[in-house]
């Protein structure tokens, strides 16, 4: 499989553009001028695409999301963006009229923000919920997947009341009436939404595959995932469906991010589980880190906070693993050489978690990349801790198009200014990789590059941006959405870039991302996304 694309605009590195791209199965073996290689290869068993001047850039890789989460989805309600929640129930009304079938055994969506509701910013209750339906169980998640309100039948199908113990790592909350409120927090969250029957894995396998196909459509070439542990909780059904699909469907490259429901189940993985298979080989399906988390968010306020929340001084967030448990998965996983990353995001939840981190180094260094996800609240010296110790992050720009406008109330000014603070970590040498932790945001990467560049809202405010010192240019943002996102999942050799012998993955962009109005970047559509030198998607 021989390709010759020419006649394009090809970004290779800052201020460095070529105009071909010859590929050999699934890797570039030269990149030069477009007269050049169109006589070189003039052989007509050789396929030539003209990319009609178009920029091309190579192929984007999210470097933590939920996929399969994603894929569910966009088979649910959709509640993302209600502005109260009287139209949440109303949407779910609806949704079990257009599809009673699917509502038999109960609902279950994602995607409210009581912060977006225009008048009563409050979280929705049993009560709310029991206005859909009181003979099925109803689970409506938080945007952020940690909070969860039900029905009072969820309550009563976990035999719940108010003397009940609470669960690990997490609470259900009691109303003023005395009986549980239909609010849970943290892990909490997984047996309420445990009471609705699983989809089949057939319509598992269908949903992935249509994610792929979305996700191609939007110029992504690779994603790093975190399903086992979340979305799919019995890991080794997750394991066999994932290879099971790459066996015909290898149209975007997939790497695993694992969680585990407890400490002997990690054990397990690692001695006679998935950790030692032989079946990951090719460039398409991986194992990638253990995946940990430290805190929830600051939407919900369950971030650990050092000094609490400037708008709730009495709430400092919530653990989801204490410091001694998180000890045990990180020492276990370097014993291992396993690379591990952590769901961090407020300030005390960075601190500690790179407090353990740095107890699990071995000569003092982070030879195995151990990395922080979100990493948003920081003051400027935990900014700096963090890149002297060469401690990765997986940053999410496109969160600040919500949190820009909570986040002073939440944190204060102070530490707002120096917060999301991805251009000073970049600026200080810490390796910086763009996802958008799909489905709290779509997987889209053009939304969350205009953000990095910007900080501003997708209606452009505020004018100016938000801390605008923290903005990046468009190479920074592209490269942290290539190179670095490579780089975190060790394949900075092979990935990330339009060179010889790299994997041939990049995309043909609608437009010239370097040169347009920033405002317009959010709006870039793909014309044609190529991996391993297949056209997978095209326009």
């Amino acid at each position: 499989m021989k390709k010759l694309f020419y006649n394009g605009k090809v970004y290779v590195n800052r201020d460095e553009f070529q105009e071909a791209i010859y590929t050999e199965d699934e890797f570039i073996k030269e990149v030069g001028k477009s007269e050049d290689l169109l006589e070189k290869y003039s052989d007509s068993a050789i396929e030539k695409i003209d990319c009609n001047g178009k920029t091309v850039i190579p192929g984007l890789n999210d470097s933590h999301l939920h996929f399969m989460q994603f894929g569910e989805s966009r088979n649910q309600v959709d509640i993302e963006g209600v502005k109260s929640i009287e139209e949440m129930i109303e949407r779910c009304k609806i949704f079990m009229k257009k599809n009673p079938k699917r509502c038999e055994k109960g609902i279950h969506a994602i995607g409210w923000n009581q912060d977006l509701f225009v008048e009563d910013k409050r979280i929705p209750n049993r009560f709310d919920l029991d206005k859909i339906s009181t003979e099925i169980p109803i689970v409506l998640e938080r945007v952020c997947g940690h909070i969860v309100s039900s029905n009072t039948k969820v309550i009563e199908i976990l035999g719940l009341t108010k003397d009940s113990p609470q669960y690990p790592d997490g609470e259900f909350l009691i109303g003023e009436d005395g009986y549980p409120s239909g609010v849970y927090t943290a892990n909490a969250c997984n047996f309420a939404k445990d009471v609705i029957p699983d989809f089949t894995l057939e319509e598992r396998r269908e949903m992935l595959i249509e994610t792929m196909d979305y996700a191609i459509s939007c110029g992504l070439t690779s994603v790093q995932s975190n399903d086992v542990g979340t979305t799919f909780m019995n890991g080794p059904v997750a394991f066999a469906l994932l290879k099971d699909i790459y066996k015909e469907n290898k149209k975007i490259r997939y790497r695993h991010q694992v969680c585990f429901n407890d400490f002997s189940e990690f054990e397990k993985y690692l001695t006679v589980g998935e950790f030692k298979s032989e079946d990951y080989k090719d460039n398409y399906l991986k194992l990638g880190p253990l995946k940990l988390f430290k805190d929830g968010s600051l939407g919900a306020r369950t971030a650990l906070m050092r000094k609490g929340y400037n708008d709730d001084k009495e709430n400092y967030g919530l653990p989801w693993i204490k410091d001694e448990e998180m000890r045990k998965y990180v020492n276990l996983a370097s014993e291992n050489n396993l690379q591990v990353i952590t769901h961090t995001i407020g300030d005390k939840a960075i601190e500690d978690t790179v407090k353990c981190y740095e107890e699990s180094f071995k000569n003092g260094k982070n030879n195995l990349r151990h990395t922080l996800v979100h990493c948003q609240i920081t003051d400027r010296e935990l900014v700096e801790r963090i890149a002297k110790d060469d401690i990765c992050v997986m940053a999410q720009p496109i969160f600040l198009d919500y949190d820009m406008k909570i986040v002073e109330d939440r944190c204060g000014r102070d530490l707002a200014s120096t917060s999301y603070a991805f251009k000073s970590l970049k600026d200080l040498g810490a390796h910086v990789a763009y996802g958008t932790d799909a489905p709290v945001e779509n997987l889209n990467p053009f939304p969350n590059i205009y953000m990095a560049v910007t900080r501003k809202d997708k209606l452009g405010k505020p004018e100016g941006g938000f801390y605008p010192k923290e903005c990046v240019d468009v190479y920074e943002a592209i490269d942290a959405y290539t190179v670095e996102s490579a780089y975190v999942e060790f394949e900075e050799d092979i990935k990330g870039r339009i060179k010889k012998d790299f994997l041939a993955d990049f995309v043909v962009l609608d437009r010239d991302i370097f040169t347009i109005d920033p405002m317009e970047i959010k709006e870039i559509k793909p014309l044609m996304t190529i991996v391993g030198g297949k056209i997978v998607y095209k326009r």
